[in-house]
């Protein structure tokens, strides 16, 4: 055939206009050659969806894994896109989804990033991987969204499709921001209820695992930061569900807000016979008032107390709710009355505090997994006083920042004595919460406790490198509560030199053998193999932890780095201002004042521009 002309409605080729059977001025250097959406090159498995998991290369008809030392961000542009699974969020080292079967791919991917698929791209000879450094990648997004098994098209059971699948999504990894960032997309105006399978029904199938860290502003959840994954183990009975402003549910009876223009904090006014009205205080107990904060998608209750404001109109008593449910519309109100001079029930939810990367933190070590517990409350941070403290505790803490487990018994201020409010006292965790705020607790009073009984907290993933004579040494890790080895194996110049940089000691270094500087330390690392693009050493593929090739007495890594003065900026706010502090004679020292400019504050900063002297 030559010369075809299809519409692409045509069902068979044959259909299309040519130029006739045979009739052609061609030769088999113009063969034409179709490549199909269905003809991938390549796949990811093992992972929480059809976008997550292990990067595998279909070779000779054999399905092999890639090696994750040089495998950038371009090759996992080009991954995604041939999958359909938009941009990616991560690309992971070290087997993080897992060990592969079969063979290890022998090339090594060079896409430019702009390619339609991996079999488009050049490549180059492999080094020699093992299944311990198998690829992973985290993929965007979703390709559609909907709102399941609700009275109209704007509420419902939320469901994502990830290619041609579609599944629930788990309500610890979903909040209101999220919500309404769905409702927008759908067309259907903002959130006004977070719904369970109770209202919804339990979906079937797949339950995704995403964690969108949505702002509230955008306009399409895709844009929404996907915070990694979710640990959490979740069923049907926790999908998440919805009522959006657009829905003919949000006319009913049964919605609830909040006045005084706090998002999860006010009095409590409930839309009962065609009108908003207030809430009696009398008439409400802390298991009533915990649906209002779990219906509004503010965790649960913190504090309510009594509102001063006195109101003419109708209020609300009574709302026969056992405490468990996701929305009033699930309990029966059973009367109004004249709100009169009585006292009004104003409440405090948790709020954003439900969140596991924005309610709770742990300052003071250096880590996201170690130190001064601190939290959220009332626009600003505060600590949390050690009275009834205890590991079960401390566990809950390290559950919700995906942390690990925690590590031994607590000790007062051990980080530090913190500043500002104490906010909680007599936490009381059984240890299998999901989050801090599910835990029985107190608002600490005045002159309950002080900052000397300050909380701190240390999970096993609490991770540190450090060089044990200032800025040359044994490379040795702390992890799981225990200083240990970090192997030679693997590790090159460029990976000696980004250690270099983020202990600010120079920006090269070089690496050789040495012995272990504690015989009974345990080899943490092998194989740390750092690639041109990695910003952090925690970026760097390596071999799991404890697992080695390692010999103590001539194998650990020991790191020289360069002999530029090692500095760093204490007492200012954040890393990026403070007092200038030199390392030397192993011993950190600050730098006298006389002659010092400007341009010595720009010479130092390496490339950006220092905005003063101080």
């Amino acid at each position: 055939m030559n010369e075809v002309h299809c519409s692409g409605s045509e069902s068979t080729l044959k259909n299309c206009k040519s130029a006739g059977w045979g009739k052609h001025n061609c030769n088999h250097g113009e063969d034409a050659g179709v490549l199909c959406s269905g003809h991938r090159k390549s796949r990811l498995t093992g992972g929480f969806h059809l976008c997550s998991g292990r990067v595998e290369v279909l070779n000779v008809k054999t399905w092999s894994t890639v090696c994750d030392a040089g495998f950038d961000q371009q090759d996992a542009e080009v991954v995604c896109r041939e999958l359909g699974c938009g941009l990616p969020v991560e690309v992971l080292g070290a087997a993080v989804f897992g060990r592969g079967e079969g063979q290890v791919w022998s090339e090594q991917l060079q896409c430019r990033g702009n390619e339609f698929q991996i079999s488009f791209c050049p490549t180059s000879p492999s080094h020699n991987c093992t299944h311990d450094n198998d690829v992973g990648l985290v993929c965007a997004g979703h390709t559609q969204a909907r709102l399941a098994n609700g009275s109209d098209s704007c509420s419902g059971r939320v469901e994502l499709q990830y290619l041609s699948e579609w599944g629930s999504v788990c309500d610890v990894n979903w909040d209101m921001k999220a919500a309404s960032v769905l409702c927008g997309q759908l067309k259907c105006g903002s959130a006004v209820a977070m719904l369970g399978s109770d209202w919804f029904g339990e979906g079937s199938g797949q339950i995704w695992a995403d964690v969108f860290d949505c702002q509230g502003n955008e306009t399409h959840l895709s844009k929404c930061p996907i915070s990694s994954w979710s640990r959490t183990a979740c069923s049907h009975k926790q999908d998440a569900g919805v009522i959006c402003s657009g829905s003919s549910l949000a006319l009913h009876e049964g919605r609830v807000r909040l006045s005084g223009g706090m998002e999860c904090e006010g009095e409590v006014e409930v839309y009962f016979m065609q009108d908003w009205r207030r809430v009696l205080l009398d008439s409400w107990s802390e298991s009533k008032a915990s649906v209002v904060c779990r219906q509004l998608g503010c965790g649960s209750v913190f504090n309510f107390s009594s509102s001063s404001s006195s109101s003419r109109h109708m209020c609300v008593v009574d709302s026969n709710c056992s405490g468990s449910e996701a929305h009033l519309g699930n309990c029966n109100s059973t009367e109004t009355v004249n709100c009169s001079s009585r006292e009004q029930l104003s409440i405090t939810c948790s709020g954003k505090f439900n969140s596991a990367h924005s309610s709770i933190r742990l300052v003071g070590s250096g880590g996201d997994c170690a130190g001064r517990l601190e939290v959220f409350h009332n626009g600003s941070w505060g600590t949390v006083c050690g009275d009834l403290w205890d590991i079960e505790d401390a566990q809950v803490v390290c559950r919700q920042l995906q942390c690990g487990v925690a590590l031994g018994a607590p000790v007062p201020a051990q980080f530090g004595p913190g500043t500002g409010p104490i906010w909680l006292n007599e936490v009381e965790c059984e240890g299998n919460e999901t989050s801090l705020f599910n835990c029985r607790f107190q608002l600490c009073g005045e002159d309950e406790c002080g900052h000397k009984e300050d909380v701190g907290v240390m999970c096993s993933e609490f991770r540190e490198f450090r060089l044990t004579e200032g800025c040359e040494g044994n490379l040795e890790v702390f992890y799981n509560g225990t200083w240990g080895n970090v192997c030679l194996n693997g590790m090159d110049e460029e990976t000696s030199s980004l250690i270099c940089q983020e202990l600010n000691c120079g920006r090269s270094g070089s690496e050789t053998w040495a012995k272990a500087r504690v015989e009974s330390a345990p080899n943490w690392l092998d194989n740390l193999k750092c690639r041109n693009h990695d910003s952090a050493v925690w970026h760097c593929p390596s071999s799991p932890w404890s697992q080695n090739n390692c010999d103590k007495d001539n194998e650990v890594a020991w790191i020289t780095c360069s002999d530029h003065l090692p500095l760093r900026l204490r007492g200012g706010k954040g890393i990026c201002s403070g007092r200038l502090e030199v390392y030397h004679n192993a011993e950190w020292g600050s730098v006298c004042g006389d002659l010092w400019d400007i341009r010595d504050a720009s010479r130092w900063s390496a490339g950006s521009w220092a905005v003063g002297q101080h």
